[in-house]
């Protein structure tokens, strides 16, 4: 993940562009890993960890009403995470994640490993949703990190 991270720091410094995350299920890993490459400091300017419901309403502004009808871990409020956090950070690209990392918290219509990634580019927004089968903690926050990093990537060319 390492090569990956660095390609994209080089990458984001050339095209002078700023990234800002706001993360659930990983934790502020997205912004460790980030951060951890020499240079990051010309790219990234924001990571948010809002991990409660009340942070996410609170600090990122998605309506209470989007959460209690499609819940924290849905494409409805990470859709409206990445975009309140693109007019707070004021970035180039906006990243938001929210999942269930388990391993417990899971149901059968939102299972452990069900992640939704946001991105927004100027006038364009995704969200991708994603199962991942590793019940692993650690290894769905990894894999929710790389498929992010390679989302930015995508979206930076």
């Amino acid at each position: 993940m390492k090569k990956l991270t660095q390609k994209l720091v080089k990458l984001l410094a050339k095209k002078k562009l700023k990234v800002s995350f706001a993360e659930s299920c990983t934790g502020g890993l997205l912004s460790s890993t980030i951060t951890s490459i020499s240079g990051s400091s010309k790219v990234f300017t924001l990571g948010l960890v809002t991990y409660s419901n009340q942070s996410k309403i609170n600090t990122l502004k998605v309506p209470k009403k989007i959460i209690m009808k499609h819940g924290a871990v849905s494409y409805e409020t990470c859709l409206s995470m990445v975009k309140n956090l693109n007019r707070i950070s004021k970035t180039n690209i906006s990243v938001s994640v929210t999942g269930i990392a388990g391993p417990n918290g899971g149901t059968k219509q939102k299972p452990v490993g069900l992640v939704f990634i946001g991105i927004k580019k100027g006038n364009k927004t995704l969200v991708k949703k994603h199962l991942f089968k590793n019940k692993k903690r650690s290894s769905i926050q990894r894999a929710t990190v790389n498929k992010a990093l390679n989302l930015i990537l995508s979206f930076s060319k």
